[in-house]
């Protein structure tokens, strides 16, 4: 998933997304100059939040 899906699936601006990847939480990797995200590890994260 790219930066603008992840921050459309809970409804977010894209600078809450970088945000919260610059303080470690998000599970973001880096592929080139592109941060990309696996739906099951962004499901996992949302899931501890709560």
């Amino acid at each position: 998933m790219s930066v603008d899906d992840v921050a459309a699936y809970p409804g977010k601006p894209r600078s809450w997304v970088y945000e919260n990847w610059k303080a470690q939480q998000l599970p973001f990797k880096k592929v080139g100059q592109a941060l990309r995200c696996r739906p099951a590890d962004l499901e996992k994260w949302l899931d501890r939040q709560d």
